[in-house]
C-alpha cells in the first residue's frame, strides 16, 4: 500500500475559479475524440443484477462495448454515438439510476465497499436527501461525500464531508472538525455539512468547488448549520485514522468475492460475468464486490470464473495498482496509446501511466508517474499528491 497521505482535508489549494464546472454527467456528456463519454455516478456504489444487464447492453447497443471504472466508484460508457443521450437517459430511468435529471451530477460518493446494512441504508439516505432539495444542484460535480464503515478505507480518499462510524455513534467529518451526532440523524447531518460549505463558498467568492479550495482562514460554519437543521452535535478531537486500503482481490470472510478490473476497464462480456450475484458493488479503487455467497466453496467457485473472465483475482498479480488515463485514441491531448504502453509495476508504489501532464485519474499518495512526451516515449518520475 502506498504511504499514508496528508490529512484529508488539509487546505493548500485555493484558488480563483472563474468558470463553471464542466464535469460530465449521465445526462451532460462529454465530447472525445473516440465519441461521447457518460459518467453514471453510482450513490451506494450497488448495482442490481438487472442494472449490470441494462448497462452491460446499453455499452454494446450505444458505445463502444465497454465500462470504465473511475477512482470515485462511477462507471463511464465511452464511445457513444451522436443523438444517443435521449436513449441513454431512458435506459437510466428504466434502471431506476436517474432520480432526478437535476441532480444526477451532484450525487457524489463513496461508500466502504464491504459496509453492513446500517451503513448502506446512511448512503442511500443521503442520496435520497441530496435530491431531494433545490439548492444542493448549487454543488459542483467534484464535491464528494464519503460514508465510511468504520476501516477508514472511503475516508482516505480526500471526501469533503465524511459520515465515519464508530463505536460510540457516526462522526461527522468536515475540513479539521469532527462532531459526534446520532446515527438516525448522521445523513441529514451530512446534508448540512454540504450546505456550510457553501456558504462558505459564497463568502468567499473565489468560486470554490471543494471544502479544500477555500481560502484558508475561511470558516464552514457546520455547527450554526447543524443547530439550524435541530441536530445534536457533538465536537470531538479529530483523528486521523490509518486507512485501511482497499478489499483485496479474493474471497473475503467466506462469502464475498473481490475483484480487480485491469487497467479500470471492461467488456460488457466481462461486466455480465460479474452475474449472477445478489449484488454488485462498485469500488473507488476499480473492481468489483460480491457479497453474500451461500458458503466459501460457492465464493471460490465464481472467483475462479472471474479469473477465466480476465478479472484481477490474486494479490500477487502484478496489474495491481497499474493504472492509466485514456491516452489515444479516445483523448486528443495524450501523445500515446497509453492503455496499450502500460505494464505491469515493477517495485512497491502504485504505477499511473498518462498520455499527457494533466495525469487525469492518478492515484493518491505516492506512486510512480509514467507521463508520455511521445509516441511510446515515457517520463518516469516519483509523484505525491492529496487530490
Amino acid at each position: 500500500m502506498p504511504p499514508s497521505s496528508p490529512k484529508p482535508q488539509d487546505r493548500g489549494e485555493a484558488h480563483i475559479r472563474d468558470r463553471g464546472d464542466a464535469c460530465p454527467g449521465a445526462l451532460r456528456l462529454h465530447r472525445a475524440d473516440d465519441g461521447a463519454l457518460a459518467r453514471l455516478r453510482l450513490p451506494t456504489g450497488v448495482l442490481t443484477p438487472r442494472q449490470v444487464l441494462l448497462l452491460a447492453d446499453a455499452s454494446d447497443r450505444l458505445g463502444d462495448g465497454h465500462l470504465s471504472l473511475t477512482s470515485r466508484g462511477n462507471l463511464e460508457l465511452r464511445g457513444l454515438g451522436e443523438g444517443c443521450g435521449l436513449g441513454l437517459a431512458d435506459v437510466l430511468r428504466e434502471a431506476g439510476l436517474l432520480p432526478s435529471e437535476r441532480h444526477e451530477r451532484v450525487r457524489n460518493m463513496v461508500v466502504s465497499p464491504l459496509a453492513g446494512p446500517d451503513v448502506q441504508a446512511w448512503a442511500a439516505r443521503l442520496d435520497e436527501l441530496l435530491c431531494a432539495e433545490d439548492w444542493t444542484p448549487e454543488l459542483s460535480g467534484r464535491f464528494l461525500f464519503a460514508v465510511d464503515d468504520g476501516r477508514g478505507d472511503v475516508a482516505a480518499l480526500s471526501p469533503d464531508v465524511t459520515l465515519l462510524a464508530a463505536a460510540d455513534g457516526p462522526l461527522l467529518r468536515v475540513a479539521d472538525r469532527t462532531y459526534r451526532v446520532a446515527a438516525a440523524d448522521a445523513p441529514r447531518a451530512a446534508l448540512a455539512a454540504a450546505e456550510a460549505f457553501l456558504a462558505a463558498a459564497r463568502e468567499a467568492g473565489t468560486g470554490a468547488w471543494r471544502v479544500r479550495e477555500l481560502p484558508p482562514g475561511q470558516d464552514v460554519d457546520v455547527t450554526g448549520h447543524l443547530r439550524r437543521a435541530a441536530i445534536a452535535a457533538e465536537p470531538v478531537p479529530d483523528s486521523v485514522r490509518a486507512p485501511s486500503g482497499p478489499p483485496p482481490p479474493g474471497v473475503i470472510g467466506d462469502d464475498t468475492v473481490s475483484v480487480l478490473a485491469r487497467l479500470g476497464r471492461v467488456t460488457s462480456a466481462q461486466f455480465r460475468a460479474l452475474l449472477p450475484a445478489e449484488e454488485v458493488r462498485v469500488t473507488p479503487w476499480r473492481g468489483f464486490v460480491l457479497p453474500r455467497f451461500a458458503d466459501r466453496a460457492s465464493a471460490e467457485e465464481r472467483l475462479r470464473a472471474l479469473g477465466e473472465a480476465g478479472f484481477l483475482t490474486r494479490t500477487d498479480s502484478p496489474w495491481i495498482g497499474v493504472t492509466a488515463c485514456t491516452g489515444r485514441p479516445g483523448c486528443a491531448k495524450s501523445l500515446s496509446d497509453v492503455r496499450a504502453d502500460a505494464r505491469p509495476r515493477e517495485g512497491a508504489l502504485p504505477v499511473h501511466w498518462s498520455g499527457c501532464a494533466r495525469r487525469c485519474g492518478h492515484p493518491q499518495g505516492t506512486w510512480t508517474d509514467m507521463v508520455a512526451t511521445a509516441e511510446g516515449a515515457y517520463q518516469m518520475t516519483v509523484q505525491g499528491s492529496t487530490r
